[in-house]
């Protein structure tokens, strides 16, 4: 895994691999947009993750704002409960390519890496 761009203490992290992936994503998008992170019920483990464009005009009170030199990751405080910690990595590799969470407060994670339980 590649190094973190910010410290420790941001609730949810992103590699240097996984920005320049994000905001060439946005960039194509054509718009200012954010990361919204999330966690819902399912998955082969119990819960999966959640990751898509958001208009910065939806950011909540009840969202976390972690700020990457002007690019913007949202996490609604329910889903940060799970989520607090996370990498988000990204490879791309032709085989297991993608993007990657690294989350510690999963006890168990499934085998395609989108879901895992507490």
């Amino acid at each position: 895994m590649t190094q973190a761009t910010q410290t420790q203490s941001k609730g949810i992290q992103l590699t240097e691999a996984a920005l320049k992936h994000v905001l060439m994503l946005r960039e194509q998008q054509g718009k200012d947009l954010c990361l919204r992170v999330g966690v819902r019920q399912g998955g082969c483990s119990g819960m999966s993750y959640m990751m898509d464009f958001d208009d910065v005009s939806n950011i909540g009170e009840h969202d976390e704002v972690f700020d990457y030199e002007g690019f913007k990751i949202i996490c609604d405080r329910k889903s940060l409960l799970y989520l607090y910690g996370l990498v988000l990595d990204y490879s791309n590799a032709m085989i297991g390519g993608g993007f990657e969470f690294t989350n510690p407060n999963a006890n168990q994670t499934c085998g395609c890496g989108k879901s895992f339980g507490v």
